[in-house]
């Protein structure tokens, strides 16, 4: 390719690139005016819709009100910042708007943007003041329609109210006074919302509405809570005191501490609380009043539930009382029988200190226990304690007791198995004994041409651990676990003794039956008859495992399974 080619190819690369670029240059700046036109339009809808219709729609159903100068300077004030908003807020928007427009036909985007941003926020700014002027102007040209039937509905909840309060007169006997002026007040302020409303005082309307809406809304409390308040205040709490002072009187008599409780004050202070609350209610004021005797109830309640705690509580110390007493008495005796026996056991069975300490430990814990004890009964002779906590005293010296109690009788479990152990050796000595004399005549029961080696050690192993044992058994003191250690070696190697006498007489004994079983095959056969006289040679040397397997083998040749049967006549 010629050098002209390379020059017209890269000419054609940059016109293509700069027609690219121009194109999407083209495409952005169609895209971003398109975008710019939209919130321009955007913005002189929203300015159009400032000054709506109907702000004037109601100003002029306001002007026929206009009957006095309150309402005269509330009316002259609208229009004026009616005009305000209209001659000139709403123009210096239309400047605004129109700049813009300018800045858009220039394409000075950048700028552009940021007077949008600005023209957005005036215009936000002078809408919101002119809907707040539409709802000032609303409050009064719709007031008489909403506060009529406001005052419908609370004309026919008072009239439920009264006639409640009238049919039941009598649960209100003590605030009839009190209550009759307010349901007065509340007829006087119907009479005066009817005036004000004639006169078209529509900002007093609004403060007599929303006073006669609380006065009833208390009203309706009132009644409704009222006679619960007189029935627990004068009725259900008094006499709940009384019943539980009887209580109290009568308990302190028999003895019981009920001190923590604090009952003269507690009394003291709810009958405080219910003439704070009843000359509260005599002023129709009963914020909280119910649930402050409520709670008081829930307190007195709660009394019945303390006294039967304490009830409950003294016939537990009682017991334990006498239950303790008497277990820490034995204990300590047992304890003490033991420390004094405690240098003999230790001589007998090779104790050391450490291994008896719990005894010391026991004892220890045992005079602490005893000592409480008699602290907690103490706090009892001074009636200075309420039985409850006398009780859980008790109840935790029970406990300690009772772990004492357990480590005590697991120490003479523990050094009465000792002399048990001894016994139990002694006796175990003797079944060890047999075991040997009854693998000795097992061996005596059938006349080996020779007994194997195997046979010798053993015996001698099981001789010696027997003269061990006894060595251990005949010295002062015993120490209980080399003894234990002798009895399970001298029974280990007893019993394996025995076992292999009696898999050397079995076995010899099969060996013998295959020999004899197979000499009637000697004469048919020389390989029987060479197999059956190694197997006679092995036997008469003392070797039962390999005369029996010769012979086993020979004898296969002529008569196979033999071994599967030689084993069952054996029980194998």
């Amino acid at each position: 390719m010629s050098q002209a080619t390379f020059i017209l190819i890269g000419i054609a690369y940059y016109i293509f690139t700069i027609v690219s670029i121009v194109f999407v240059l083209n495409a952005i700046n169609k895209k971003d005016k398109k975008k710019y036109q939209k919130e321009i339009s955007e913005l002189e809808r929203e300015k159009n819709l400032i000054i709506s219709a109907s702000i004037m729609s109601e100003l002029n159903k306001v002007e026929p009100l206009v009957n006095n100068e309150e309402m005269k300077d509330v009316y002259s004030e609208w229009q004026k910042r009616f005009q305000e908003l209209k001659e000139k807020e709403v123009p210096k928007i239309t400047d605004q708007l129109l700049g813009i427009e300018e800045l858009f036909q220039e394409k000075n985007y950048k700028e552009l943007k940021s007077k949008l941003a600005q023209v957005e926020l005036d215009i936000y700014y002078i809408k919101t003041k002119s809907n707040y002027l539409l709802e000032e102007i609303r409050e009064i040209t719709l007031s008489e329609e909403r506060n009529r039937e406001t005052i419908t509905k609370l004309k026919s909840h008072y009239r439920e109210i009264l006639n409640k309060y009238q049919t039941e007169k009598n649960n209100y006997k003590i605030i009839s006074g009190p209550l009759d002026l307010q349901f007065e007040n509340v007829d006087k302020l119907f009479s005066a919302f009817e005036l004000s409303m004639e006169k078209n005082a529509y900002q007093e309307v609004g403060k007599i509405v929303k006073a006669i809406d609380d006065v009833i809304g208390n009203l309706e409390l009132i009644i409704e809570e009222a006679p619960g308040i007189i029935a627990m205040g004068k009725v259900l709490i008094p006499k709940k005191m009384k019943e539980i002072n009887l209580i109290y009187e009568k308990m302190k008599k028999d003895g019981y501490n009920l001190d923590f409780l604090n009952l003269p004050y507690n009394i003291t202070e709810s009958n405080k609380k219910i003439t704070d609350i009843f000359q509260r209610l005599n002023v129709l004021n009963i914020e909280d009043s119910t649930f402050e005797l409520r709670t008081m109830t829930d307190y007195f309640d709660s009394l019945y539930n303390d006294f039967d705690k304490e009830r409950i509580s003294r016939k537990i110390f009682d017991d334990y009382q006498r239950s303790i007493l008497m277990k820490v008495t034995k204990l300590m005796k047992v304890n003490s029988k033991l420390i004094h026996k405690l240098d003999d056991i230790k001589y007998s069975y090779d104790l050391t200190d450490e291994d008896v300490a719990i005894i010391d430990i026991i004892k220890r814990e045992l005079e602490e226990i005893r000592i409480r004890y008699d602290e907690v009964v103490e706090m009892h002779r001074t009636h200075r304690y309420s039985f409850s906590h006398l009780a859980k005293e008790m109840e935790l010296l029970n406990v300690r007791l009772t772990r004492t109690e357990e480590k005590l009788e697991t120490a003479l479990r523990t050094l009465g198995s000792l002399k048990e152990d001894e016994l139990r050796a002694r006796e175990q000595l003797d079944e060890i004994k047999g075991i040997l004399n009854k693998a000795k005549d097992l061996m005596k029961s059938y006349k080996l041409p020779i007994i194997p080696q195997k046979y010798f050690v053993e015996l001698s192993e099981a001789t010696e651990a027997i003269a061990n044992m006894v060595k251990e058994l005949e010295k002062t003191p015993i120490s209980i676990k080399i003894l234990n250690t002798r009895v399970d070696t001298a029974r280990d190697l007893v019993l394996k003794l025995y076992n292999t006498t009696k898999e050397i007489m079995k076995t010899a004994k099969m060996a013998e039956t295959a020999i004899v079983y197979g000499n009637r095959y000697r004469p048919l056969n020389n390989e029987v008859d060479f197999g059956l006289t190694k197997a006679e040679n092995a036997f008469l040397k003392g070797n039962f495992k390999l005369s029996l397997e010769n012979a086993i083998a020979a004898i296969n040749i002529l008569e196979p399974g033999i071994h599967k049967r030689l084993m069952e006549e054996y029980g194998e």
